[in-house]
């Protein structure tokens, strides 16, 4: 199941939804901007929020009254089938509805709460109540062939009919099921691909493994193909597959992951030596694959390594042009995160100003699905809760490099890691200095890991939100700091900013070693526009002591900024109407009013 999202209305219903995120072992908390402090994800508007969760296709269990769910959700409703677990928790857990999707998991979902609260769950479905068991909700590691016909063998179960169990499911055996060998209805158990009916419900176990190898840069279509004329073939129903495996020097190849959105199945990748250990049960081992990759095989011994010792290979090698592809099955469902490693995930989080309210949706889907978090320690901290349950890794300022690498190395691994940045990830942040020790080229591993930039507020836009639209117009940022960048290129973009009339955001402006850069800066504009130019002193946007300043570019003065501080100076355009800083804006037409007159000249002429 996905991760549930845990409403939290108010502050008494935090501790509800943090109980039931322990017993779920998994779980975020979305809590209510000005009602409740703490959570992983805040909102504004809950209606909104709780119709786009479930449109999103997330399980929803809400801390609060049933009726806020049934009125928030009720216009979205379209599909039974589709739609997710939606669960109802009072406030005091003593009792767990589910309201929505209780043949998809919420019966179930409604009862683990339940029991971890010492509550009840207020389960009506009749087959989950007569039989203590959901026929169309198997559990993980199968999956249901034929869901349509759940609902006429449920009724002819209701109205006295018997059960013949063909296949082995613990689940469906130890059930109060009525079992006979004669039954009148047919639960099957297979990895076959075999059709249901009215009287016939299927289930595929988890129970196929599926090796594949290929070129580098093979055609993803050849390989899609090639995997589905295999399972087509020998009669293997592609939900019985569990997962696609291959060496670790296939982890980056497009072809591999494409037939794994394809079957919409986890990949995972076996190291050369583990492959090899598989030699004496390869069907085709081959010398010219261990002289080019370590090992005899990589399709066969990969799906042979994936099913484990008791597993057998079903299907030897099959080859299209550049590819191979092999089947091996084992006598229970697979859990794939016990089987090889999956691709790493480097993501590179920009988690804006630091406020939770400012930062991204996306933003908070990487940090919540990371193991691990890497960053200086004091954009860490900003994290609050969201660094719960997550492996911190903690850097001082001046070692982004290392930061790097380290963050580089754990996904290397098979981690998923998240190298946080304040502000946007590729606005001086991290997300030029990944790429460009990628480009370096170092180390093989780290060129397989999976990236991913997440953009977050950047300050320039924090502060121009906060003094009104001063970039409302042609701007530039230039960092001041020469620890990269020698000065003569500094003062070369500045002088060019400053003839080509862009308003400026000066990052970096000064430091404890450097005290006259933005003097010198603010010289050179002063050059090309008027001492009267607009200043917008920002400073710890979105935290505690956030101050917002205006002063003129005639009066900006270095000694009041420190290295916490982004500057704005306006073009010859930009205005501040208003008195005082906080009732003052600062804008920069974009000459609408002109085009508005020309408008209306050209009408009256």
């Amino acid at each position: 199941m996905t991760t549930p999202a845990i409403i939290v209305l108010t502050q008494a219903g935090l501790p509800v939804a943090e109980r039931i995120r322990s017993a779920l072992g998994r779980g975020e908390i979305h809590v209510l901007v000005g009602r409740v402090d703490g959570g992983d994800v805040a909102f504004e508007t809950p209606t909104v929020h709780l119709r786009g969760q479930f449109q999103a296709g997330r399980p929803i269990v809400g801390i609060c009254a049933a009726g806020i769910l049934v009125r928030a959700l009720a216009p979205v409703l379209t599909d039974k089938r589709g739609e997710p677990p939606v669960v109802a928790v009072a406030e005091d857990g003593s009792t767990a509805v589910p309201l929505l999707g209780g043949h998809h998991g919420a019966n179930d979902l409604a009862r683990r709460i339940a029991r971890a609260l010492d509550g009840v769950a207020a389960v009506t479905t009749a087959g989950d109540l007569r039989f203590g068991i959901a026929l169309d909700t198997p559990p993980a590691g199968y999956v249901l062939a034929n869901p349509a016909d759940t609902k006429t063998v449920s009724a002819a179960l209701l109205a006295g009919a018997t059960v013949r169990l063909e296949g082995e499911a613990p689940w469906l055996a130890d059930s109060e099921l009525p079992l006979a060998p004669d039954g009148t209805v047919t639960l099957r158990v297979t990895a076959r691909a075999e059709p249901g009916a009215p009287d016939r419900l299927v289930y595929h176990p988890a129970t196929l493994a599926v090796g594949i190898g290929c070129e580098r840069g093979c055609a993803p279509e050849e390989l899609v193909d090639l995997v589905d004329r295999t399972l087509a073939e020998h009669e293997l129903a592609p939900k019985s597959v569990a997962l696609l495996v291959s060496l670790d020097l296939k982890a980056d190849e497009p072809a591999v992951h494409r037939v794994a959105a394809h079957l919409s199945r986890p990949v995972r990748f076996f190291d050369a030596d583990r492959l090899e250990a598989e030699t004496p049960r390869l069907a085709t081992p081959s010398d010219t694959v261990f002289r080019e990759v370590g090992c005899h095989g990589v399709a066969e011994a990969a799906a042979l390594a994936a099913a484990g010792a008791d597993g057998t290979l079903l299907v030897a090698k099959h080859k299209s042009a550049r590819a191979t592809c092999a089947v091996a099955g084992a006598p229970a469902p697979i859990d794939p995160a016990a089987a090889g490693r999956p691709r790493g995930l480097l993501s590179v989080v920009g988690i804006g100003p630091g406020a939770a309210t400012w930062r991204t949706p996306e933003a908070e889907q990487h940090l919540v699905a990371a193991d691990d978090l890497v960053g200086y320690r004091g954009y860490l901290d900003l994290l609050g809760d969201s660094v719960i349950g997550k492996t911190r890794h903690d850097f001082d300022l001046g070692e982004e490099e290392l930061r790097v690498r380290h963050a580089l190395d754990l996904a290397a691994r098979g981690q998923r890691v998240a190298l946080v940045s304040s502000g946007d990830a590729g606005i001086y942040a991290m997300a030029s200095l990944v790429f460009e020790v990628l480009d370096g080229g170092e180390d093989s591993g780290w060129r397989r890991v999976e990236v991913a930039v997440v953009p977050g507020i950047s300050a320039l836009q924090a502060a121009a939100a906060r003094a009104g639209a001063p970039l409302g117009h042609d701007f530039c940022a230039i960092s001041l700091s020469d620890l990269l960048t020698p000065w003569p290129a500094i003062e070369r973009r500045v002088r060019a900013a400053a003839e080509g009339d862009f308003v400026v955001a000066f990052y970096n402006p000064v430091s404890q070693r450097r005290r006259d850069q933005l003097a010198r800066a603010r010289d050179i504009l002063l050059d090309h526009r008027s001492p009267t130019t607009p200043v917008v002193l920002a400073r710890n946007l979105g935290r505690d002591g956030e101050a917002v300043r205006h002063c003129t570019l005639g009066a900006l003065d270095p000694g009041d900024i420190d290295m916490l501080t982004l500057v704005l100076v306006g073009s010859t355009e930009t205005r501040r109407f208003g008195d005082g800083d906080e009732r003052a804006w600062v804008y920069t037409p974009r000459g609408y009013s002109g085009k508005g007159e020309a408008d209306r000249r050209e009408k009256a002429s």
